[in-house]
């Protein structure tokens, strides 16, 4: 198999820049959409590649900008309405962040669901309503109950993989009838070979219900401003990340991390690279 460049979230200070450059000088602080490194090369031309750090804001805190701001786009574009009823499935790193984000869109109540101990407790701390562990009750019967037989009006899946397939199948019975489920994450079966991820959908219980897929009327997914609301949102607590925070290992350990992060998704869910200075 071919080597692969992981990553794509930095924070840092910048070193040198080109002639061409404008409005990033040495010395800033900057995140940067690009493979995990100690030094990156990056253009500079849209504000989404080089995003300069506003003072305040943490290099932990920044580090988490790419999917936070993915979080706050894509709430942005979920169809919900002041006190609908938001249940979001997976707390992942991305899971979570939604779940946090979505706030700013006042739903009545916000829902999460797991199959992981740690990642149910990291979102309670962060703020959920109501926190379903998926291993320990059946989720259709617990979001049923919370919502008293009505299902949940807006639905977010943000499971994938392919956990995520059987996820998917149980949404389809979570939501109300005329309710949205909004598709975030990325599937695939067992065998990993693209296009094979196919999802099991039930027309009979989806008559009169719709499914939205990405950053629906988002073109491009985030744009500037999402980035710099989220920038905000972190530095005035409506998004947390220190609760995602589980480890910070040096950069000599990065295979570790991804081995772990991979193999071990009961102990370990954001992991901190500390690079040399």
């Amino acid at each position: 198999m071919p080597a692969r460049i992981m990553g794509y979230s930095d924070a840092g200070e910048v070193v040198e820049t080109g002639d061409t450059v404008k409005g990033i000088t040495v010395g800033q602080r900057v995140k940067v959409l690009a493979p995990h490194a100690q030094f990156v090369t990056k253009t500079a031309t849209d504000g989404l590649a080089v995003f300069p750090i506003p003072e305040g804001l943490s290099y932990d805190s920044a580090t988490f900008m790419a999917l936070a701001a993915g979080g706050v786009a894509w709430s942005r574009s979920t169809p919900i309405n002041p006190g609908d009823t938001v249940v979001v499935l997976g707390q992942g790193l991305v899971g979570n962040l939604y779940a946090q984000a979505v706030r700013d869109r006042q739903p009545g109540k916000v829902i999460v669901v797991d199959a992981t101990e740690l990642r149910c407790r990291i979102a309670r701390e962060c703020g959920a309503d109501e926190v379903i562990n998926g291993s320990e009750t059946d989720s259709v019967e617990a979001i049923m109950d919370l919502t008293r037989g009505r299902g949940a009006d807006v639905l977010v899946e943000c499971v994938g993989g392919t956990s995520g397939i059987k996820s998917f199948e149980q949404a389809q019975r979570m939501i109300k009838n005329d309710g949205t489920i909004h598709m975030i994450a990325k599937y695939q079966a067992g065998d990993g070979v693209r296009g094979s991820g196919l999802l099991p959908l039930d027309s009979s219980v989806m008559q009169g219900k719709q499914i939205i897929f990405g950053f629906w009327k988002s073109p491009g997914g985030p744009n500037t401003r999402d980035l710099t609301d989220t920038a905000d949102m972190l530095m005035d607590g409506r998004i947390r990340v220190d609760p995602l925070i589980t480890h910070r290992m040096p950069w000599q350990d990065t295979p570790d991390a991804y081995h772990m992060l991979y193999k071990d998704l009961t102990s370990a869910l954001g992991v901190i690279l500390e690079w040399d200075h």
